[in-house]
């Protein structure tokens, strides 16, 4: 797809991002001037610790003033702030800032009342209700630090991270709601409480009508009876960079890294990039359809939209079977969004119930001018089904949990280029990205090798991982002294174009031949019948390791198995060439995945090597895995008894 005006707007786009590179400085303090401060900074960018940075150090700033408050001090009181959505309760609701601003302070009073300050430690595991944010923003307004663990996950992994995070307070509820029914939370809860060596002295649980929580006394405390006798509790002046949340993700040891985000730099970036990339501002309709607990709802369901005086909405539901594969469309006319964020797999599920895209037939989206994709690589064919269903721009973009915003981005909202088929397009500003091989050195264009970002991050990335100043260095310094190592792998095309293939770890090696499981996908997704595919690599004792694609049909296609592996095979030997080796490929049903939509492409490595591994405890459906170990075993891997 080509955007008008491509060359002068490219132009642009490399002056702006040159400017945030070789003065930073200039640059992040004119991008501060879009969120109030309460006294000024010493410096934009203090580096006299390198490799440790701080942003706007010894200014002041409170990161909910500026989500809530201001706004309606501005006279936007009445706005709303959220539009809460929820189909599997059938509920649907408005909160205006003034309302907003009113159920913070109240819960930030409990909290200060039950002795809650600035630096302790609040967990939240909630599902996605209104009462979710509330929480987030009541700890950002003293000072509390939040962790946000996604409603449902396993009391173990809950243990973990209470133990790590140390809280003097959790806020949950009696329970979240999934297509297939109620998910009781407060018994994990309680679980998770037994297990953990730290002991936690307060709990807020919110009862849901669809299911009644009971309270340990001394301990537990009804959210409504709590807070609705608490006070009023005022922001509380914080510095720049003290920490406003912990936020963890999965470890390679199975210890999950709490990212720290700190509180100016946070709010300055994601107020550049709601109206730089997403083309939002005050009075926009926004709407994130992710979960509170990943980065994407803590940065785009919570703080950028607030921040820059925009409508959020939060979704309680899924892209199909609540009720049907037109959730989304319908829920965009009806609120007027006007830019849409979700994951390449949220689309490809669609486009598998209804690929001929009958649900779009009579639903106005005129107020649609953007959709957004990032979350895990988008192959072209399911942008380009977007493309020509929805008749808009489908933008692919990508980051990461440790940066909170986006790396690489088409800045829609500024000065939008080409559209490319497969890549995230440019770096943003603040981003220097490089492709460099095991040795460090910059490859050519076109060349595959390991993706970094030169040092200092920009502003809203993360400062250092929870307790462990170590392990940040370790597991994200150490590799290209200098550099910051993003884990994934890819290429940039002779216009500075990004392409993001795969991670470092699924790069797989082909009799010597290197070659991303994502450019086989990519391939895969070309044929008419496959709606996702997933491809990992497996032991082979004389090639080292061969590809093995799992694709998952459409909706309806029927094809005989054997014909449908020929045509595969054949499509890849035509892109990709003899090289690939690529003849191991059956249909499953469906692909095991995180709830975040991402596949777990290294469980299904490890199943099919015989290997030992984990049931992640982000796992969608554990189904699932039986599913591919069945069909592994009969493509010949696998031991079904292992």
């Amino acid at each position: 797809m080509m955007l008008t005006g491509v060359c002068i707007v490219k132009h642009k786009n490399t002056q702006l991002h040159a400017s945030s590179i070789s003065e930073p400085q200039q640059f992040w303090s004119q991008a501060a001037t879009a969120v109030d401060w309460l006294s000024p900074w010493d410096k934009v960018l203090d580096d006299s610790e390198a490799p440790f940075y701080h942003w706007f150090k010894g200014a002041k700033i409170n990161s909910c003033y500026n989500a809530v408050d201001r706004h309606v001090e501005a006279g936007r009181g009445q706005q709303i702030a959220i539009q809460y959505v929820s189909p599997v309760t059938d509920t649907e609701y408005g909160i205006s800032y003034a309302e907003l601003q009113a159920q913070v302070s109240r819960l930030a009073g409990y909290m200060d009342s039950i002795g809650v300050k600035k630096g302790d430690r609040v967990v939240i595991y909630m599902p996605m209700v209104p009462e979710t944010a509330y929480a987030m923003l009541a700890c950002a307004r003293i000072g509390a630090i939040h962790s946000v663990v996604f409603g449902g996950f396993a009391a173990n992994e809950l243990a973990t991270r209470i133990n790590d995070a140390k809280p003097k307070l959790i806020l949950s509820a009696s329970c979240g709601i999934e297509p297939s029914g109620v998910v009781a939370y407060k018994p994990l809860l309680d679980n998770a409480l037994e297990q953990a060596s730290h002991r936690v002295e307060h709990c807020l649980i919110l009862n849901r009508s669809q299911l009644e929580a009971s309270l340990q006394v001394g301990r537990d405390v009804d959210w409504q009876t709590g807070v609705a006798t608490a006070p009023n509790m005022d922001c509380v002046p914080l510095e720049a960079t003290d920490p406003l949340y912990i936020l963890y993700t999965s470890g390679t040891t199975g210890q999950p890294k709490g990212v720290v985000r700190d509180n100016g730099g946070h709010s300055v970036a994601l107020a550049w990039s709601m109206k730089h990339i997403y083309d939002i501002e005050a009075g926009d309709s926004f709407w994130a359809a992710s979960d509170v607990g990943w980065v994407v709802g803590h940065s785009y369901i919570v703080y950028g939209p607030l921040l820059v005086g925009a409508t959020t909405l939060m979704y309680e539901g899924k892209p199909i079977g609540t009720p049907d594969p037109g959730a989304f469309w319908r829920t965009i006319a009806k609120y007027n969004v006007k830019s849409f964020f979700t994951a390449p797999t949220a689309i490809r599920a669609i486009k598998r119930d209804d690929p001929d895209g009958q649900y779009l037939k009579g639903v106005d989206l005129s107020c649609l001018k953007n959709v957004f994709l990032a979350g895990e690589r988008c192959d072209p064919d399911t942008l380009h089904w977007a493309e020509q269903k929805l008749n808009k721009p489908v933008i692919d973009h990508w980051w990461q949990t440790e940066t909170g915003w986006p790396v690489a981005a088409n800045l829609m909202g500024y000065a939008p280029v080409e559209v490319k088929a497969g890549s995230p397009a440019l770096a943003v500003p603040g981003y220097q990205i490089e492709v460099v091989d095991v040795m460090g050195e910059q490859v050519a264009a076109n060349e595959s090798g390991n993706v970094v970002i030169k040092l200092p991050l920009p502003p809203g990335t993360l400062t250092t991982l929870w307790q462990n100043e170590q392990r940040y260095v370790d597991s994200y310094l150490s590799m290209y002294p200098g550099y910051y190592l993003t884990g994934d792998a890819g290429y940039k095309d002779d216009d500075g174009y990004l392409y993001i293939m795969s991670r470092i770890d699924d790069i797989i090696n082909v009799a010597g031949h290197r070659l991303s499981t994502g450019r086989f996908e990519e391939v895969l997704c070309q044929h008419d019948a496959v709606a996702e595919a997933a491809v990992i690599g497996v032991e082979d004792e004389l090639k080292g390791q061969v590809p093995l694609g799992l694709v998952v049909l459409k909706k309806g296609v029927t094809l005989d198995e054997q014909e449908l592996n020929k045509q595969l095979m054949g499509l890849v030997r035509k892109e990709i060439g003899p090289v690939a080796a690529f003849r191991l490929v059956s249909a499953v049903q469906k692909l095991p995945k995180t709830r975040s939509g991402k596949i777990l492409r290294g469980t299904m490595r490890n199943i099919a090597d015989n290997k030992k591994y984990n049931v992640p405890a982000t796992i969608e459906d554990p189904a699932t895995l039986d599913i591919v170990r069945n069909t592994l075993t009969r493509m010949g891997y696998a031991d079904a008894h292992v």
